[in-house]
């Protein structure tokens, strides 16, 4: 079946340069549902996982943004863009309830160390969750602003979708590499290095940014610096009094 490209910006425009961003989403899928396997989607599949609700219908949420990101990615390059534009709501509408059920997800896991005698250690891990749940709204909603500026809006929801994978590449991390030891919140220097590996998708749309237009585009310039910015400040910021009367009240008003 021949698929009619009706969108000007579209037609003509190579088709691997054409489907970079949905290959892109499809890579990002792949590591979120291959990031999670050995922790909940096997433990899931087996009857093995057990926890609250919140964390299901968090991991649903997060995992459906994927699939979403794909679907949209790939009707802007197939040129149905009309369908792409009148399916925002949704992506809208996910989220939202992704920022508010990831600030849930976070809060739950400082009651569990609570609950273990890990308090302090929890309240600094916080940060993690919270920093990069407040990243991924702030770009998103920068993207929602830019939808009239497609080149600038891409690369927004491609950074937004890039930037929450760190916590799927985690997973196997702690899954090969933790030391055998009670379960906690690890500390927050360990969550850098699965960042790194995850940001290396931004590095690949970085170079296909300079092989096509001869330079990166200022989204992944500026973007790509506030996002390691927010990772690497984690360690000191939550070794803070401030971070911790922060988070600890937030905990406080959830109990």
């Amino acid at each position: 079946m021949t698929t009619v490209i009706d969108d000007p910006r579209v037609r003509g425009v190579a088709a691997p340069a054409r489907y970079f961003y949905f290959h892109m989403a499809l890579a990002c899928m792949a590591v979120a549902f291959l990031g999670f396997a050995p922790t909940y989607w096997l433990p899931l599949a087996s009857g093995s996982f057990a926890s609250t609700p919140v964390v299901h219908f968090h991991g649903m949420l997060f995992f459906t943004w994927t699939l979403y990101f794909a679907f949209q990615t790939w009707l802007a390059a197939s040129g149905r863009t009309a369908r792409h534009r009148s399916l925002g709501v949704i992506g809208v509408s996910l989220a939202t309830a992704m920022t508010i059920f990831g600030f849930l997800v976070a809060v739950n896991a400082m009651k569990r160390s609570a609950a273990i005698g890990q308090l302090d250690a929890g309240v600094a891990f916080a940060i993690v969750p919270l920093s990069g749940i407040l990243f991924f709204a702030v770009v998103l909603g920068l993207a929602i602003a830019k939808t009239r500026q497609p080149e600038t809006h891409k690369r927004l929801m491609l950074l937004a979708a890039i930037s929450i994978l760190d916590a799927a590449v985690a997973r196997w991390f702690l899954t090969f590499l933790a030391p055998p030891g009670p379960p906690g919140p690890p500390p927050v220097p360990v969550t850098i290095g699965p960042a790194m590996v995850a940001y290396l998708l931004l590095v690949v749309a970085i170079v296909a940014d300079w092989r096509r237009c001869g330079r990166p585009h200022p989204v992944y310039i500026y973007g790509g610096a506030a996002l390691l910015a927010v990772k690497l400040l984690n360690w000191p910021i939550s070794m803070t009094a401030a971070w911790h009367s922060l988070a600890g009240g937030i905990l406080a008003l959830a109990q």
